[in-house]
């Protein structure tokens, strides 16, 4: 009995945590473990605790949020490993496979054509309402053609490409639990998109879906929302539609922890009905993690440009999945704690989602880690600083080199001022030489040439190739003075202001710098999405005395590339699929960004809303361009787009 309060207690806490604060104090590998052997424990002993995991769905909400009880009650769903379980489950009837999408599920409605409401499932009776954050979502239609009240189900995911991009501090351990928190923010935070993929439609009137899901899920494909992808199946098909499916997760782009399977029939799943905690017509299939044991080496802690110290675990190689790996983020100190790590221990390793590696166990257990009490970078003392349900590590020293080096990677980095070649092993090199003090040194850097070229910083081996790498350099650094603005608030690094924000920032000032400089706490606060956090942020920064100093010295520098548009939002309502090399701009998200900040949207496939394929090669035979010819969807090139809407980049 006390083995079963310990596991339910442990099971409890590690939920409370990832669904309230987005914090994970166990690994998924670690939890489901403890789930299954607590499951097998309730049937043994024929006995189940009050507030055990297993007869709950979801967790406690939030309660600085409001309370919403579902119209419908929202259920967990059984999970299986085997694909032989998913024949069975099948038997003669078709199915539907579609990706395990491992992010928030969440319900929209919809009354008047109009998004009336978002609720989080919550614990599945009662969810949470995050209607304010509406403007997170890169892909909700806010207005549908369908005027009854609709209410849809579906997850809130964050893309890898904008997980690894936002979370430069590896607070988050993954794009799930950056999706949680975000989702469920007080403040919206339009820096961080979400996207909202459709797996279920609850509630429709006088519409005939010929008792058939795939028919749902087309019908809302045609409203305007994404849809989760899904194959129709069978028992002779599950097999090879569940390898196709494991085949392409890696490049998904999205966190997919596995498939779920539903029964296409509509009244054949009525019939089946419910359990206290699953419905019997669908099943969630996890992918089964390959691990591997292998030795901890060492745990590296490497501090960020806000102070935060990360522990990275180093162990001997393995390979997993097809690749060889060596190192695994440890998150934070909770996560250190409770695998009661020590150098030399056997550690089990996985890959979350086939991707990420993390450390499933430790079957050793020798806790000798020291959490360490000074910077390994400034040597100046740490602090353990409680977030939420979290304990992280602080360098308290604002002076710290380490601070300094990664926020000039910052200021160096794509969706920045996009210096190319000024990478993270030069910025050290220049830092440690003392050429780099500042983010204004980068302009200066021309007087160090002979040091540089000479005494071969760039390239201690090849002096013909330091010369090269020198005379590179200089130019991206030339080129990088013709930026757009948002590029550059962006790149001063702000405390809680990303790409999104600063775009945001630069239209209401009308990409005027100095009414940035000079805006007031009210008018910040009043640009939607910003909210009281950010306007402090903002505001501290420019009253800042240093940090004006090195504005003035950039500034004449800088050549703010303006867009001349007869209005602010020109492309609004316009959807564009891009594809191929560009000429026009720098890279793929610079023409994203540009497009989005005139109101128009970036679609990765090419669908009927498509308002135009922007390609430079007319007859390229892509798929993507013989889609486009097939659906009658305009094909023009970077020159026809600023043409055809006057614009002037």
């Amino acid at each position: 009995m006390e083995q079963m309060k310990n596991l339910v207690d442990k099971l409890n806490q590690a939920s409370f945590a990832y669904y309230n604060s987005a914090d994970e104090l166990i690994s998924d590998y670690e939890y489901d473990k403890l789930y299954d052997e607590l499951v097998n424990l309730e049937k043994k002993l024929n006995i189940t605790l009050p507030d055990s995991p297993t007869q709950k769905v979801g967790a406690k909400v939030n309660n600085a949020l409001k309370k919403v009880v579902h119209e419908k009650k929202m259920l967990s769903l059984d999970k299986t490993k085997s694909i032989n379980k998913l024949k069975e489950f099948l038997t003669d009837k078709v199915g539907l496979l579609s990706w395990k999408l491992d992010g928030l599920t969440i319900v929209l409605i919809y009354d008047g054509g109009n998004l009336r409401q978002i609720i989080t499932r919550g614990n599945g009776e009662i969810g949470e309402d995050i209607t304010h954050n509406a403007s997170i979502f890169t892909n909700l239609p806010k207005k549908i053609s369908y005027t009854k009240k609709l209410i849809v189900r579906g997850e809130a995911v964050i893309s890898y490409e904008n997980f690894n991009a936002i979370n430069e501090n590896f607070k988050y351990k993954n794009p799930r639990n950056l999706c949680s928190g975000t989702v469920r923010n007080l403040i919206p935070q339009t820096d961080r998109p979400v996207h909202f993929f459709a797996f279920d439609l609850v509630l429709s009137q006088n519409i005939d879906f010929k008792n058939s899901k795939t028919q749902k899920l087309l019908w809302l494909k045609n409203l305007g929302f994404d849809v989760v992808e899904f194959k129709v199946t069978d028992a002779q098909k599950i097999f090879d539609d569940v390898a196709e499916f494991k085949s392409r997760v890696k490049n998904f782009g999205f966190a997919a922890d596995g498939l779920v399977l539903t029964l296409d029939d509509i009244a054949y799943s009525k019939f089946l009905g419910v359990t206290n905690k699953f419905p019997r017509d669908s099943i969630a299939f996890k992918w089964a993690d390959e691990t591997k044991t292998t030795k901890l080496l060492d745990v590296e802690w490497n501090t960020s440009r806000t102070g935060l110290i990360n522990p990275i675990a180093v162990f001997e190689p393995i390979e997993l999945d097809g690749t060889k790996i060596n190192k695994a983020s440890l998150h934070n100190i909770n996560f250190i704690n409770n695998l009661e790590l020590g150098i030399g221990d056997t550690i089990k390793v996985y890959k979350a989602n086939m991707i990420i590696p993390q450390i499933a166990d430790n079957l050793t257990r020798s806790n000798n880690v020291q959490i360490p009490e000074k910077c390994p970078v400034c040597h100046h003392n740490t602090e353990i600083i409680h977030i939420n349900s979290g304990k992280f590590l602080y360098c308290i020293n604002p002076n710290c080199s380490a601070k300094l080096i990664m926020s000039l990677v910052h200021f160096a980095s794509r969706d920045a001022m996009n210096i190319e070649g000024l990478s993270e092993m030069i910025i050290k090199k220049f830092v440690a030489h003392g050429f780099l003090k500042n983010y204004t040194d980068i302009y200066e850097l021309k007087k160090y040439e002979q040091e540089i070229k000479f005494y071969q910083v760039l390239d201690s081996k090849s002096p013909n190739k330091n010369h090269k790498l020198y005379t590179n350099l200089m130019a991206a650094i030339e080129k990088s003075k013709n930026v757009f603005l948002y590029n550059f608030i962006y790149a001063l690094g702000i405390n809680r202001v990303g790409l999104s924000n600063a775009k945001s920032l630069c239209m209401e000032f009308n990409n005027d710098i100095e009414k940035i400089k000079s805006s007031a706490f009210d008018e910040i606060n009043n640009i939607h999405g910003f909210g009281e956090a950010i306007a402090k942020s903002v505001c501290e920064y420019f009253s800042d005395i240093e940090n004006i100093k090195l504005l003035d010295k950039i500034l004449p520098l800088l050549n703010f590339k303006s867009v001349t548009v007869t209005d602010d939002k020109i492309l609004n309502g316009l959807s564009f699929v891009i594809t191929g090399d560009l000429e026009k701009f720098k890279n793929r998200k610079e023409f994203i960004n540009f497009i989005e900040m005139l109101g128009g949207k970036v679609s990765s496939a090419v669908s009927k809303k498509t308002t135009a394929l922007i390609n430079n090669n007319l007859s390229s035979k892509s798929e993507k361009n013989q889609k486009a010819i097939t659906l009658g969807v305009p094909i023009i090139t970077e020159e026809n787009f600023i043409k055809n809407y006057n614009l002037i980049i």
